[in-house]
């Protein structure tokens, strides 16, 4: 907010408000055929999300992973990557006389310069890809899925101190309801032992917790931010970008393990099974569907379609045992 020094009247900053006015623009004229394609959206992500965690689950042996869980990050960014450039390639072909090509060196360079910001989520949502397969060594699916839903209220609180969302006191108390709910729910079901750190399991949820919370929430909100205030960049440029940032940091990661633990971790096919081929693919589907969301639509509808996901996440657990 801005206040007047003389009349102490006070206005909507010009910088936030710049920041939607294309996205404000496009709303005002969204079709009916676009709102029922993001109820179709809605709907695959709500499969692909909650079927995540059990595609997880099914790639664990004897309580472990076989495989580099960086190497399926790594190798779902590279699919991104890879549908990112076919999307180019297809929109190129078809483009308008007149039209600049997308794939013109001065339009990637320029799309490249406008688009830096897209690396903060980019890191932010590597650490989190990886949170998602820790967070299995200590709980199950369905609380996975449970626990996830937390990032709904700490992104209702990004988004109104970082984008000056605003909310209605129903929607503060749904959130605020949705809180004491998980937390009730998982006080009776906290694990018991000792991490490999020796802390004791139970304060090694709590940590994890903690961070695989805040850490996917502000990348949303970063995402959202970066995606919405370049709006007039093709979705598929910020998409290449996006995901071209994600596979960097994930093979650094990689890298790094490698120096720790030696050259054979460089191996990232080893250890994989069909379960992880299928998680690869989801993860990838998944993370191309949120980047419309957050271009298109906003970051709480998103998280609201993956806390819908919950039970679609229940349900498959049951076939799991």
């Amino acid at each position: 907010m801005i206040e007047c020094s003389v009349c102490h009247s006070k206005i909507a900053s010009p910088i936030s408000k710049a920041i939607s006015r294309a996205y404000d623009g496009h709303r005002s004229h969204v079709s009916s055929k676009t709102r029922i394609l993001n109820v179709l959206l809605v709907g695959g992500d709500c499969v692909l999300v909650g079927f995540q965690p059990i595609l997880v689950y099914m790639s664990k042996v004897d309580g472990g992973f076989k495989f580099s869980p960086i190497s399926v990050n790594f190798l779902t960014e590279v699919t991104k990557v890879i549908f990112a450039i076919i999307m180019l390639l297809f929109q190129a072909r078809h483009k308008k006389v007149g039209e600049k090509s997308l794939l013109s060196i001065s339009t990637l360079v320029q799309a490249a310069r406008s688009n830096l910001l897209l690396a903060v989520p980019a890191l932010l949502y590597a650490i989190n890809n990886y949170l998602k397969f820790i967070m299995q060594l200590y709980f199950n699916p369905a609380t996975v899925k449970m626990l996830s839903n937390l990032k709904v209220l700490v992104i209702a609180i990004l988004l109104k101190m970082i984008m000056k969302r605003r909310f209605s006191i129903i929607q503060w108390e749904a959130l605020a309801l949705l809180l004491i709910g998980i937390s009730v729910n998982q006080l009776q079901s906290l694990p018991e032992g000792m991490t490999s750190f020796g802390l004791p399991v139970a304060t090694g949820a709590y940590l994890y917790t903690l961070i695989f919370v805040s850490v996917p929430s502000l990348a949303s909100v970063f995402n959202e931010y970066a995606l919405k205030s370049q709006f007039e960049t093709s979705i598929y440029h910020q998409n290449l970008f996006l995901y071209g940032y994600g596979a960097i940091f994930n093979f650094l990661a990689i890298l790094g393990t490698a120096i720790f633990k030696g050259p054979s971790t460089l191996d990232i096919m080893r250890g994989h099974s069909k379960a992880t081929v299928l998680l690869i693919c989801n993860n990838a589907s998944q993370g191309i569907l949120s980047s419309f969301f957050f271009k298109y639509a906003d970051t709480i509808l998103k998280k609201y379609s993956s806390t819908i996901a919950t039970i679609f996440t229940v349900f498959f657990s049951t076939f799991e045992g």
